[in-house]
């Protein structure tokens, strides 16, 4: 029983920066409808920046970690401006096609800048345990599951209370109307690139204490994806649900079954779920005139 216990609990640790990655697909998809598959690369370039700032320039942990984001911030608004933008209107096909190029590039420059050496930030939580009768649990994991629980409070309370937030959810449930009520949407396009990134961000910092960072750290983005789609694209709650989902069923099938199910047992997962709720956990069938 107490495996049990912990296995879930690292599941849900790992399930948390799954949730976090998807939530980026989500934010995105919703205000532009663009599914930006460079999700996950600009999540392992944030893991990077936040070693350059913490292990190699030897700043704060946390001093390091805010300006990770606020770089991550700046950058994913010139990626909107400099790649989405001038594509917006085209086919889908193309947008979608943009964003794999614009992963590639970025797992290229990321493997000339730092290489390919595996590397590691230490945090104030590294090698601190907390027991419980016999069960022993990584403050590292808990760490995980606390910030992305203060961080999800956080964007509750700016789209439910903040103008800005208010227009962000404008823009994507009608660009046009959004337009013409006076909204600069392309501001707003911008400024999703940007929460998106920061979200990506966050989620990189907090994997890298518990992982190496590495060139490759970006194809996380490919269990995430699904982490979206399980929780109904385009739902908020239903991607951070969608990515805990993934990492429980990811920790225990690697813990009790035989070796080779853990990589395969979260797809099985979601495609029982969408056989029979196709719109995912947390979507809803909309209807839509043409």
């Amino acid at each position: 029983m107490l495996d049990f216990v912990q296995q879930v609990i690292g599941g849900i640790a790992l399930g948390c920066v799954y949730g976090l990655i998807a939530l980026g697909f989500v934010l995105i998809y919703k205000a532009t409808e663009v599914v930006n598959f460079a999700q996950g690369e600009i999540m392992m370039l944030g893991a990077f920046l936040s070693f350059t700032f913490i292990a190699t320039l030897g700043l704060n942990y946390w001093f390091g970690f805010l300006l990770c984001v606020v770089s991550m911030a700046v950058l994913g608004a010139a990626m909107e401006r400099l790649v989405v933008r001038p594509i917006l209107g085209y086919p889908q096909f193309s947008i979608v096609m943009a964003t794999i190029g614009l992963g590639l590039v970025i797992r290229s420059l990321v493997g000339i800048i730092w290489g390919t050496d595996d590397l590691r930030i230490e945090t104030p939580f590294t090698g601190g345990v907390i027991q419980l009768g016999g069960l022993v649990l990584s403050q590292d994991s808990l760490s995980i599951i606390v910030a992305t629980a203060l961080l999800c409070a956080v964007l509750y309370a700016f789209f439910r209370f903040t103008k800005i937030g208010i227009a962000m959810q404008a823009t994507s449930q009608n660009m046009l109307a959004a337009y013409y009520m006076g909204i600069p949407v392309k501001r707003m396009f911008s400024l999703i690139w940007s929460l998106s990134a920061i979200v990506a961000c966050c989620a990189g910092v907090l994997l890298a204490p518990i992982t190496f960072i590495h060139a490759n750290l970006g194809f996380l983005g490919i269990k995430a994806f699904p982490a979206a789609v399980l929780g109904g694209f385009g739902s908020i709650p239903g991607a951070l649900a969608g990515g805990i989902t993934i990492g429980i069923v990811e920790s225990l099938s690697g813990f009790y079954l035989p070796e080779g199910f853990k990589d395969v047992a979260a797809y099985i997962v979601l495609l029982a779920v969408l056989l029979w709720r196709p719109q995912g956990l947390f979507g809803s069938n909309a209807l839509k005139k043409v």
